[in-house]
């Protein structure tokens, strides 16, 4: 069997290779872009927000392996959770992939933590962390386009 990091990365590798919820959606009541000019990761998230709940969520874009990883793990685990359930899981992450996260919080983010890894590489931060700034943006109902610069 494998190793831990050996499991993470052939993770991060399905699901940039067959990513979930990837689709336009016709229903969604909010839609942001998200740009990664360093890397030319670019994507579009989707929300179907009722209520505080997000019922739905999806993505399409182009980028790193990293960044399609991260929008794909993303959507999954932000979906049918609330507004608040997902801002604290995006500062989790964010903390995880920036290495500020203690170990010990770290299994609470579930598959997410494949992507634990890009903290040894800072400018991987920014493709893993793309998706989550958009899910931000459309949390709070802003327009235009994220960008990570």
């Amino acid at each position: 069997m494998g190793s831990l990091a050996t499991l993470y990365q052939d993770l991060i590798l399905d699901h940039n290779r067959a990513p979930q919820n990837y689709r336009s959606m016709e229903n969604a009541n909010r839609r942001v872009e998200g740009n990664n000019p360093l890397c030319g990761d670019k994507l579009t998230l989707w929300l179907r927000m009722e209520g505080d709940r997000i019922r739905d969520v999806s993505f399409q874009g182009s980028g790193c392996a990293i960044s399609r990883a991260s929008a794909s793990l993303m959507t999954a685990a932000v979906k049918g959770k609330t507004r608040q359930e997902a801002e604290d899981l995006f500062q989790r992450f964010r903390r995880m992939v920036t290495g500020s996260l203690d170990p010990s919080e770290a299994q609470s983010l579930g598959k997410l933590v494949a992507l634990a890894g890009v903290s040894g590489y800072p400018i991987r931060v920014k493709c893993a962390s793309l998706s989550w700034h958009a899910l931000k943006a459309a949390l709070d109902q802003s327009d235009g386009v994220v960008s990570t610069e």
